[in-house]
């Protein structure tokens, strides 16, 4: 008996290797065949794309430094200039700085609550946890741009339909990560407040927002970041602020590229600036709770 089951070992494990190589071959195969529609997809998209772009791809490659260059040119011919136009537009870069603040304000608000009534343990009416997940999934799901849009055909242009297409944003956002912070909270001091017979705001405020304060904060900050390149682009559809005198500038044409220079280098300073300055806080709140 014994020698009989030695004698049937082999088999039995070439039919497993067996087994096992068919699998991988068959993962292989699938792998394989969905690089192959990806590749395909790509490549129809794209020639649809390039026969409805009214130059075509291909043909306008060569002059994809044209423009870059014209701008480049054009500011270093008038270079004494650029101090005073700087000057010149950095009201509506304050303006473009307050929408993204004003707007990470109102979005934070939001966020905090939706992420608060969508998160399970810590919702003060659990049956409707579903329903504002959904309400946070439909709000970050529409891009500010689509909103924005909307909301200048019905208030017309300016910086409310932007300050308020991106808080609606954020908070769709800031809503989702902040319910997986909130997930990870400590549930104890939540329930010790509720035995003492302490109110569902009292619970959330004292229980649960000390435990994600920092990460809240974090999010918040990254959000802010994230928030002014929206407000510059926003700005090009009519919503003011940097991106509406960028859009000008650009679309005079040759005799206003270096007010497009100014611009871009006001953009591009006070992006790294805000880029630098959050990341700053952010680590020091991270590393503050981690000890």
């Amino acid at each position: 008996m014994t020698d009989a089951s030695l004698g049937s070992t082999p088999r039995g494990l070439d039919a497993i290797r067996d087994s096992y190589m068919a699998q991988v071959h068959r993962r292989r195969l699938y792998g394989g065949l969905a690089l192959l529609i990806f590749v395909v997809l790509m490549a129809s998209g794209f020639n649809i794309a390039d026969d409805r772009n009214a130059g075509g791809f291909w043909s306008g490659l060569h002059q994809i430094g044209d423009y870059p260059a014209d701008v480049l040119s054009e500011a270093w011919e008038k270079r004494a200039e650029l101090p005073g136009l700087i000057v010149k537009f950095f009201p509506a870069l304050v303006e473009t700085v307050n929408i993204a603040a004003v707007s990470t304000l109102i979005g934070a608000i939001g966020g905090l609550f939706l992420s608060l009534l969508g998160t399970r343990g810590l919702a003060k009416w659990p049956r409707l946890i579903p329903l504002f997940r959904r309400i946070s999934d439909m709000m970050r799901a529409v891009p500010e741009i689509v909103i924005a849009l909307v909301l200048i055909f019905v208030l017309g242009g300016g910086p409310v339909p932007a300050m308020i297409a991106i808080a609606i944003h954020t908070a769709g956002a800031l809503g989702k990560m902040f319910s997986e912070v909130a997930e990870n909270a400590d549930l104890k001091p939540v329930e010790g407040l509720a035995s003492t017979g302490a109110t569902w705001s009292q619970r959330m405020l004292l229980g649960v927002l000390p435990q994600v304060a920092p990460n809240y904060v974090s999010y918040a900050l990254l959000r802010f970041e994230i928030n002014i390149r929206a407000s510059a682009i926003l700005g090009f559809v009519g919503a003011g602020g940097l991106g509406y005198e960028l859009r000008n500038s650009m679309a005079w044409g040759p005799g206003r590229f270096d007010e497009a220079a100014a611009i871009f280098i006001l953009l591009f300073g006070t992006i790294v600036f805000f880029d630098q300055l959050s990341s700053r806080y952010r680590n020091r709140l991270t590393e503050g709770q981690g000890q």
